[in-house]
């Protein structure tokens, strides 16, 4: 429920008649970098918003330096293909695309790997001057793996999403 204490997240309902959710992701030593756990409370907070009556609309959040940076890397490095695919890795991932309440992503400073995905999985992406948008899986040897490929296509056509997915390239608001 809103209000109730996170580890990684900040939540809160503001505006004038408490009718928007505020969900801010607050890991700032990881640049907000999208771990098990802050999943697990996003998709707990963004259930608590969509059955609350009083939220008409919900901002995912960061920091001025980083919306998020990305998949918490440092968790993933050691998970075989085999432990990803049987332990349903990423399985709660879609949560923000599902909720029926219309969610606008506020991004400042880096929007990197998933956590461009998420900003994506959003109705609306308001992006600061700052904001940096890319997909720099290829850089790890890998591709984007939440349905990334799917949406930045949608999203900036074809030409630029496979420039940026093939190298890795950022770009600005």
């Amino acid at each position: 429920q809103a209000g109730a204490p996170f580890q990684y997240l900040e939540v809160q309902k503001v505006g004038a008649q408490q009718s928007v959710g505020l969900i801010r992701l607050n890991r700032p030593q990881a640049l907000n970098a999208l771990c098990e756990g802050l999943m697990q409370e996003l998709h707990g907070a963004l259930e608590a918003m969509e059955n609350d009556p009083q939220v008409g609309a919900i901002v995912i959040t960061g920091s001025q330096k980083a919306f998020a940076a990305g998949a918490d890397i440092k968790e993933m490095q050691n998970k075989t293909f085999q432990e990803c695919y049987s332990g349903g890795f990423l399985g709660g991932w879609d949560k923000v695309s599902t909720v029926r309440k219309p969610i606008i992503a506020a991004v400042n400073g880096y929007a990197l790997g998933g956590g461009c995905e998420l900003a994506m999985m959003c109705d609306i992406i308001y992006a600061g001057e700052k904001a940096q948008f890319g997909q720099p899986e290829i850089l790890l040897g890998t591709i984007p793996g939440a349905g990334g490929t799917q949406r930045l296509t949608r999203a900036v056509g074809k030409s630029l999403a496979m420039e940026m997915v093939l190298t890795g390239d950022r770009i600005s608001a």
